[in-house]
C-alpha cells in the first residue's frame, strides 16, 4: 500500500502544501468515488488535541475549510475527535483499520506505529516539503528504516525556565552556579528528564544515534556511577528542590522556586508565575569531578500522518502535509503559540523575539539529543523512573552508587 501510494501521491500533492493561492491540485483519488461533476467524495476522520478543535474557529476546523476550499476537487466530510499526540500511539495502534484517517502523533511513538502498519510513508512531494522546511535533526526524528513518516510541524523537548533577576547571563550556564544563588528544581523522579546528566558524560541509549536497537541501554561503568554520585549530592543540596506534581511550578508562583525545567506547553504558567522576571534558556552544564558536563535533553518532534489503511489515501496523505505546511504552522503560532519547526519561520522576528522559542531551538540545536523511536525505548522508562525515585528517597546513596548504577543497568539487559 505504501509503496503503491508513493508513486499516485507525488502527482499533485505540491500545490495542496499551499494555503493562501488556493489553486486546485488536479489531482484525483483512486478510493473516492466521483460524481457526474468530477467531485470525488470524501470522508476524512482527523484526531488531533482539544486545543485545536474548541469551536469552529479553532486552527484545526480552520485549516479544514481552507483545504477545502482549495480541492475543489474533494467534496469532504470532516470527523474530528480528540486525540493527544503523547496518546495518538497507543490508540491508533489498538486497530488501525479503525484509527483515523489522518493524526498528529508524538515521533517517539513512530515505531511502535511503524510496526502496526499504521503509519504511512510520505509521498515524493511530502518529502520534499519536509526537507525543505526543517533541520537535519526534525527530518530524522521522522525517519525509520530510511524512510520518512510523518511530517513535523514543532519541536518537542524541555529546557530551563529562571528568574533572571537572581541570575547572570554567565549564571544560566552553570547548573552548580545557579544552586549557589537560588532554588533550582528539577525532576528528577521523571525518566524523560533524569538520563540528561547520564546522557552528557557519555552514556548511550541504542547506540550513538539512538537508532541501533541492538545496542540497547548503556548505562555502566564509572560514567554513570559518577553521574549517580552527583545526583545523590544533588538531592541533598538545601537549594534544590525535587519537582514532583507540580511543586517547580506552583515554586515559582509563590516565590520558592528560581528554576524550573519544563517545555514550551508551560510558557503561559511560567509567565504568571514570574511576570517581568520571565526568562528561558537551553540547558546548562553542571561540574562532574571538575570536569564541565553539558546536560543532554530528549528532543524529537511532533507531526501530523496520515493512515495507511485509510479508504482515501491521496487525499489524507495531502491534508497531513497541509496540516503541516509553512503556512500552516505560521497560523498554529498565531493561534495557539505552537512554536514551529520550519526553519524559515524561526527567522520570523516575532519568533526570534519569543524567549521560548529561542530556547527551544537552542536547546534542539545544541544541548540535545534526538529521542530514540526503536520500540523497545519503551521498556526505559520504568526503570529510570524507579532509579530517579530511589536517589530521592535514600535508598542509593554515594556509597552504593557504583553497585546500585550497575543493577539499574542490568534491568536493561534484555532490551535489545
Amino acid at each position: 500500500m505504501m509503496t503503491d501510494f508513493k508513486k499516485i501521491g507525488g502527482l499533485g500533492i505540491a500545490a495542496a502544501m499551499l494555503i493562501g493561492p488556493l489553486a486546485a491540485c488536479g489531482s484525483s483519488s483512486a478510493s473516492s468515488s466521483s460524481s457526474s461533476t468530477g467531485t470525488s467524495n470524501v470522508q476524512l476522520t482527523v484526531w488531533a488535541p482539544q486545543e485545536d478543535q474548541q469551536n469552529a474557529s479553532s486552527w484545526l476546523p480552520t485549516l479544514e475549510a481552507s483545504f477545502a476550499k482549495a480541492h475543489p476537487e474533494y467534496k469532504i466530510t470532516w470527523k474530528n475527535s480528540v486525540v493527544s499526540e503523547g496518546d495518538a500511539g497507543t490508540t491508533v495502534k489498538q486497530d488501525p483499520s479503525a484509527a483515523a484517517d489522518v493524526y498528529m502523533f508524538s515521533n517517539d511513538q513512530l515505531g511502535t506505529l511503524v510496526s502496526a502498519d499504521a503509519i504511512g510513508e510520505l509521498s515524493d512531494s511530502a518529502l520534499a516539503q519536509v526537507k525543505k522546511q526543517n533541520s537535519k535533526q526534525m527530518l530524522t526524528s521522522v525517519t525509520q528504516g530510511g524512510k520518512v513518516y510523518g511530517v513535523p510541524y514543532t519541536g518537542n523537548t524541555w529546557f530551563m525556565y529562571y528568574n533572571k533577576s537572581k541570575f547572570s547571563a554567565n549564571d544560566v550556564s552553570s547548573l552548580d552556579a545557579m544552586l549557589k544563588k537560588g532554588k533550582v528544581s528539577f525532576p528528577i523522579t521523571n525518566s524523560w528528564y533524569l538520563p540528561a546528566f547520564y546522557l552528557g558524560n557519555g552514556n548511550t541509549l541504542f547506540g550513538k544515534n539512538g537508532t541501533d536497537s541492538k545496542a540497547g541501554v548503556d548505562f555502566s561503568g564509572s560514567k554513570a556511577s559518577d553521574v549517580t554520585k552527583y545526583l545523590v549530592s544533588l538531592s541533598k543540596n538545601p537549594n534544590f528542590v525535587s519537582d514532583a506534581n507540580g511543586s517547580g511550578l506552583a515554586g515559582l508562583g509563590n516565590g520558592s522556586v528560581d528554576v524550573l525545567f519544563s517545555g514550551s506547553w508551560d510558557s503561559e504558567n511560567v509567565k504568571k508565575a514570574l511576570g517581568d522576571n520571565y526568562a528561558a534558556a537551553q540547558l546548562p552544564k553542571y561540574d562532574l569531578n571538575g570536569k564541565s558536563v553539558q546536560m543532554e535533553a530528549f528532543a524529537g518532534s511532533k507531526a501530523v500522518a496520515y493512515n495507511p489503511n485509510t479508504k482515501y489515501p491521496q487525499a489524507a496523505s495531502e491534508f497531513a502535509a497541509y496540516l503541516g505546511s509553512s503556512q500552516a504552522q505560521k497560523l498554529h503560532y498565531t493561534m495557539r503559540g505552537i512554536i514551529p519547526s520550519d526553519q524559515s519561520l524561526l527567522k520570523d522576528k516575532a519568533i526570534t523575539a519569543d524567549p521560548v522559542a529561542v530556547a527551544q531551538n537552542d536547546t534542539i540545536n545544541a544541548t540535545s539529543i534526538l529521542q530514540p523511536t526503536v520500540a523497545a525505548m519503551s521498556n526505559f522508562w520504568t526503570p529510570a523512573e524507579n532509579f530517579g525515585k530511589a536517589i530521592m528517597n535514600g535508598d542509593v546513596t554515594a556509597e552504593n552508587a557504583v553497585a546500585k548504577t550497575e543493577a539499574w543497568n542490568s534491568a536493561y539487559s534484555n532490551t535489545k
